[in-house]
């Protein structure tokens, strides 16, 4: 073997790197927190007795407590509010490099189709960071072209139609009952008590509403069963938690069993305390194979990485998903949490195992470098011209003297 051909050295190989030591845990907050407000209210007061706290952590005091995880689990971990302020951005990317940033970010300047942005705005910087990337974050957001996908995929997703003007035609074209819902929002929002349809009368006044406050529409045929959160994480292979239920026995008869926005995020609400979860889901070894099954191949038909939450809902054996969600709330006790506590991982732990998973796409510390002699790729195919080195210039000077 000569020089030229020999074998790549140790030297020129790209050093893996090292575990993530330092994490920012990114999020942007800007004004008053309402949930502040409830700090004042005394539960006392209400016209029903409250099941689950009223008093809810603030936006910082939940994000202060994934920092003050991560610390407890050896990281050097803290919280950063953007507030809004590309400047505050650019110190996080430039100055304070993290090995991780643990992203939290959900909106900027109060639009929420910014998210993809910013975490578009780590890999120009070239830092890892947690879970989803800019294509996954944008997709899941239109909850249409979500479906598609899914539908492209053969995953099992509610037939739908989606309107751009809440003019709707003589035939629908989908099966009652229906739920209608904005096609932009997530978190339950624009989703009520009022969402759902099991005849024509009153539809058009409802898709106006939500048309006015939200824009697009999407109405999709509503599947009566039981409805689930199933928490995916990993990445090769991903992994499904035990998956989470929702109990709506107790729901006032004129409302439908559904996750609306105020039973969601609402203490005030009665609903809020009328909807209670099962973990896991009692659900047969077949049919949580299946469920398994469906959540993994839309969590990677929409490329969610790291960690997401699927929303499915059971017609009879058969899970149909209804919206997939990157970057799911993380707070402990809710429904991502409970699936990772029943897996055997604690707050601390799982928290830490999301930013190992991120930490495994920080860039090489040594580029690889360049062997002689190495075929580029292509180059068997003709793709690259050959170039000729060209003579060097004559030296200066009267022509060499010729032989005799």
């Amino acid at each position: 073997m000569t020089d030229e051909t020999a074998a790549p050295t140790a030297a020129h190989e790209p050093t893996p790197p090292a575990k993530p030591k330092s994490v920012i845990v990114l999020y942007n907050q800007v004004g008053e927190d309402w949930y502040e407000k409830l700090q004042q209210v005394d539960p006392s007061t209400l016209p029903f007795e409250p099941e689950y706290p009223v008093h809810v952590p603030t936006v910082r005091e939940e994000y202060g407590e994934v920092a003050r995880a991560l610390r407890r689990s050896g990281y050097r971990a803290r919280a950063v509010n953007l507030e809004n302020d590309l400047r505050r951005l650019e110190r996080v990317l430039k100055r304070n490099r993290p090995d991780v940033i643990f992203n939290l970010v959900e909106f900027f300047h109060d639009d929420a189709g910014l998210e993809a942005a910013i975490a578009g705005m780590y890999d120009v910087y070239r830092i890892a960071y947690t879970g989803a990337a800019p294509f996954a974050l944008s997709l899941c957001q239109d909850k249409g072209l979500t479906k598609r996908v899914l539908q492209d995929h053969r995953v099992p997703t509610p037939r739908f139609k989606v309107f751009y003007e809440p003019k709707l035609p003589k035939r629908l074209g989908l099966r009652y009952p229906i739920i209608v819902k904005p096609v932009w929002e997530d978190a339950s929002a624009g989703v009520s008590r009022d969402s759902v349809f099991y005849e024509p009368e009153r539809l058009e006044e409802r898709v106006g509403h939500v048309y006015r406050e939200y824009g697009a529409i999407i109405i999709e045929e509503f599947i009566e069963g039981r409805e689930l959160h199933v928490s995916v994480w990993g990445n090769d292979p991903p992994e499904v938690l035990p998956p989470v239920e929702f109990d709506f026995s107790e729901l006032p008869p004129e409302y439908p069993p559904i996750i609306t926005y105020s039973a969601k995020w609402n203490p005030l609400s009665e609903v809020y305390h009328k909807v209670h979860t099962i973990c896991p889901a009692p659900l047969p070894e077949r049919l949580l194979r299946r469920v398994e099954d469906v959540a993994i191949r839309a969590y990677r038909a929409t490329e969610c990485r790291d960690y997401a939450r699927l929303d499915i809902r059971l017609k009879g054996d058969k899970p149909y998903v209804l919206e997939v969600n990157p970057n799911p709330d993380l707070t402990e006790g809710v429904s991502f949490m409970d699936s990772a506590e029943q897996a055997g991982y604690s707050f601390d732990a799982a928290l830490a195992q999301i930013v190992e998973l991120a930490g495994e796409r920080r860039p090489a510390l040594v580029p690889p470098a360049e062997v002689p002699g190495e075929r580029r790729p292509g180059e068997d195919l003709g793709l690259f011209p050959k170039i000729e080195t060209p003579p060097a210039d004559p030296e200066p000077g009267p022509p060499p003297a010729t032989e005799k």
